[in-house]
């Protein structure tokens, strides 16, 4: 039972990972008011005014960091496949995303806390979402590892 609580968590962790980088790709599509929306940078948003490549290119690559990301909780899920198993240093790589995503989450809550009118509220609800997604990174991979070690 609790591997596979494990297993939910890091499903859900790959889902928020994926799920944003299918967001960021959505811009090429949608032009630059959905860049602006997503507070990409002024440059990036400038690219996709100017229509140079700069923006479509950025999106893609940080799609695909995301992506990634998501592939990793799953790997450290269980899952296999020819992808999956391809993948360097998962144990590592688990605890590094988890800890970024908890120090992502935690940067505009501990600012908020101090500013709370300098913090839109969109900023708060990302910051809440990828320090939920780091600690279902952490406790996921710590319930699935636990599990694997036991049998």
């Amino acid at each position: 039972m609790k591997s596979k609580i494990g297993i939910l968590l890091l499903v859900l962790a790959a889902l928020i990972a994926m799920g944003t980088g299918a967001a960021h790709l959505s811009c090429i599509y949608f032009g630059p008011q959905c860049y602006a929306a997503q507070m990409a940078p002024a440059i990036i948003v400038e690219s996709a005014v100017n229509g140079t490549y700069l923006a479509p290119i950025g999106t893609m690559f940080a799609s695909g960091i995301f992506i990634v990301l998501g592939l990793y909780a799953l790997a450290g899920a269980g899952f296999s496949g020819k992808v999956l198993d391809k993948l360097p240093l998962v144990n590592y790589a688990i605890y590094t995303i988890a800890t970024l995503c908890i120090v992502r989450g935690i940067l505009p809550l501990q600012f908020w806390l101090r500013h709370p009118n300098k913090v839109s509220d969109i900023v708060l609800y990302v910051g809440i979402v990828w320090l939920v997604a780091g600690l279902l990174y952490l406790f996921g991979y710590l319930i699935c590892r636990k599990q694997r070690l036991t049998k």
